[in-house]
């Protein structure tokens, strides 16, 4: 199925038991190999939005479509697609990390090309002769490269990454981003991150959406944003759409 939208996401609602609204009518389309961030405070939708689109969660209204399958009826399609890294990753702890790393391409991919994958994500991790030592003794940012090597290296075509440097020093943060963007660019990867971090976006993303309460509250590069705002950077703007919006909602 050809298009030149990756991820489409049309009045998307999720509400929970009890009537907790996750999601209220959000829209935003996200192209090919474009890096799209999704910014918001505690509760606003991020994770919601990434699991619906993730296959992990069904809306209750509305509709996502990745690379034009939709999220419910084409679930199993859409999962041949993507990659998902939750902002806890869990990993076995008693597998080494090379056995982690077979264990996870074994489940999308055989031969020649798992044998090239495993490589490449024992690249990508970057953990030297700790790479055969079990997991249980790595530390949390050894953890993420470790995940996130495994993502990468999948051949997705959509990778969704919810706070992938949470809780990690600068070193591996910087690594992280500069590892993602380097396959982005690379091989035309599509990647929808959501971060805290501020300077991430801006670095990383193409265009942001920013979300609050559910709903799409602003959305562009990082520099219209700026631009229209009269911010000098994403935290401004961020205080100044969120910010507004939380002092009129109190």
């Amino acid at each position: 199925m050809r298009t030149s939208v990756a991820v489409d996401v049309t009045d998307l609602t999720k509400v929970y038991p009890g009537g907790v609204l996750g999601v209220d009518g959000l829209t935003f389309r996200v192209s090919i190999g474009e890096i799209y961030g999704l910014l918001g405070p505690n509760g606003s939708g991020k994770t919601t939005t990434l699991r619906i689109i993730a296959t992990l969660l069904k809306p209750t209204k509305g509709s996502v479509k990745v690379f034009g399958y939709d999220t419910v009826l084409n679930a199993v399609e859409v999962r041949k697609l993507l990659s998902y890294l939750p902002e806890e990753a869990g990993a076995y702890r008693d597998l080494t990390g090379l056995d982690f790393i077979k264990f996870m391409l074994g489940v999308r991919l055989k031969g020649r090309e798992l044998d090239e994958a495993i490589e490449e994500a024992i690249s990508i991790a970057d953990l030297g002769s700790d790479i055969k030592r079990p997991i249980r003794g790595y530390s949390k940012g050894m953890k993420r490269l470790l995940a996130l090597s495994t993502v990468l290296a999948s051949g997705s075509k959509l990778v969704i990454l919810d706070e992938p440097t949470a809780g990690l020093d600068v070193e591996r943060s910087i690594r992280i981003r500069s590892l993602v963007a380097e396959f982005s660019k690379k091989r035309g990867i599509t990647v929808i991150l959501s971060s805290h971090n501020m300077l991430e976006v801006e670095y990383l993303c193409d265009r942001v959406g920013i979300l609050y309460r559910g709903k799409l509250v602003a959305e562009g590069s990082p520099s219209e944003l700026k631009v229209k705002y009269s911010a000098r950077n994403l935290e401004e703007v961020f205080v100044k759409t969120v910010g507004g919006l939380s002092i009129v909602s109190s």
